[in-house]
């Protein structure tokens, strides 16, 4: 059994793709395979009738299957999705209010800071100074 590539040009015959399990059929005067990139198999016709009934039977019998995998999926995604939530938004209010350049340990409103009293005789004259060299634009 000879191996291409979709996208590529044919003669007529009957392409099995494993991955997708699908049989295409490329009339006789050949053309090109669908799924650009998937791999085919050339399969002779007589082979069809084995390969059909088999890919056939695989689904009948995996479809339950399938379909309690998707449930269970569906479930624990949902349990997990509540805890998920839940989990963050205990975490937004566990976690302090902090902002990127937000000034903390100031005091609070009335509180005298460290170092504001009434200045000092020194600080006065040259505050004195300055005023006077810059012309009193204030």
């Amino acid at each position: 059994m000879a191996k291409y590539t979709g996208g590529t040009m044919v003669k007529g015959g009957y392409y099995w793709n494993p991955r997708s399990w699908e049989v295409e059929v490329i009339p006789t005067e050949g053309g090109r395979l669908p799924a650009e990139g998937a791999k085919y198999v050339k399969v002779p016709f007589p082979m069809l009738f084995v390969i059909v009934p088999v890919l056939g039977a695989l689904f009948l019998m995996f479809l339950p299957l399938i379909g309690f995998a998707l449930l269970a999926h569906a479930i624990v995604k949902k349990v997990t999705g509540g805890a998920k939530e839940a989990a963050t938004d205990l975490a937004a209010t566990m976690s302090p209010g902090w902002r990127p350049g937000e000034a903390h340990m100031t005091g609070k409103p009335g509180e005298e800071k460290a170092g504001e009293g009434k200045p000092s005789a020194a600080v006065e004259k040259l505050e004195k100074e300055i005023a006077e060299k810059r012309g009193d634009r204030k």
